[in-house]
């Protein structure tokens, strides 16, 4: 019997597991982006970041890092089964997400169709950016299925998941095996629509069928607003938005921490 999207969803006890790619460079992306999940989501949900530190301090990763890897999170982004323990979906997002919907409709569309089969979901893109550098002066490169593996929602458990995305070939094999999903038959890479993974400056809003076009979650995919250089490109306000919104919730924690500290009475200690 198929699954049903509570099932996947972790409705029960628990929650759905996201992993976000975190960049030292792009710590506040990290933080907003993780606020978008969370305050739109209906289902519980576990976000943490996958740091590369970290899992090299674990010998976890170890390969060098190579002249095209543009983030931090390149290539440790496929550990993802790994890191869910081979079981069950999770998903992967790069930091430079903007979630503007409800997250638990794109993880109900793992019990549609075929879908429960899968090794992965992603937006088939067909994207060849012209500009030679992004972000903040990071080499642009250009190869078949580019941006598929910015947002993948990976079945842990799949045979081909398992046998493949192991940490000593996370750490050996090439980007293009990789990224272009060449452990996988095409039939094992599911689909789902663009708007969860809309790349700004590439996908545009069709005024003839906005409620379909229009975007479910932003990919600054060249750069956002925490850039210079991006600082007013397309979906710029909402970003900023978010930014503003996560700030003000910081600082109000930050005074009721202090608020706390003041009002705890000092404890005498009899000599």
């Amino acid at each position: 019997m198929s699954p049903t999207p509570s099932d996947l969803a972790g409705a029960g006890e628990e929650p759905f597991r996201v992993f976000v790619g975190y960049d030292s460079r792009e710590d506040i992306a990290y933080r907003v982006c993780r606020r978008s999940l969370l305050r739109r989501s209906s289902i519980p949900l576990a976000v943490a970041p996958i740091v590369q530190q970290e899992l090299r301090a674990a010998g976890l990763y170890w390969r060098e890092r190579g002249p095209t890897e543009s983030t931090e999170f390149s290539f440790t982004r496929f550990l993802t089964p790994y890191l869910a323990g081979y079981r069950g979906w999770a998903l992967f997002v790069d930091c430079d997400f903007l979630f503007l919907a409800d997250v638990a409709e794109l993880v109900a569309r793992l019990a549609a169709g075929d879908n429960p089969t899968r090794a992965v979901l992603c937006v088939h893109h067909d994207y060849a950016p012209k500009e030679a550098t992004k972000m903040d002066g990071a080499v642009q490169t250009v190869y078949p299925r580019k941006n598929w593996s910015s947002m993948v929602l990976f079945n842990c458990g799949h045979p081909k998941n398992r046998a493949a995305l192991t940490p000593e070939a996370v750490s050996t094999q090439t980007g293009a095996f990789l990224h272009r999903f060449m452990w996988l038959d095409d039939g094992d890479i599911g689909e789902v629509p663009f708007v969860w993974n809309f790349l700004v400056g590439h996908n545009r809003v069709d005024p003839a069928d906005p409620a379909g076009t229009a975007p479910r979650a932003i990919h600054y995919t060249s750069g956002g607003p925490w850039f210079e250089r991006y600082r007013d490109c397309e979906f710029a306000d909402l970003w900023v938005q978010e930014r503003d919104a996560y700030e003000a919730e910081q600082e109000e924690e930050d005074e009721d921490v202090k608020a706390a500290v003041q009002v705890t009475p000092a404890v005498s200690v009899d000599a």
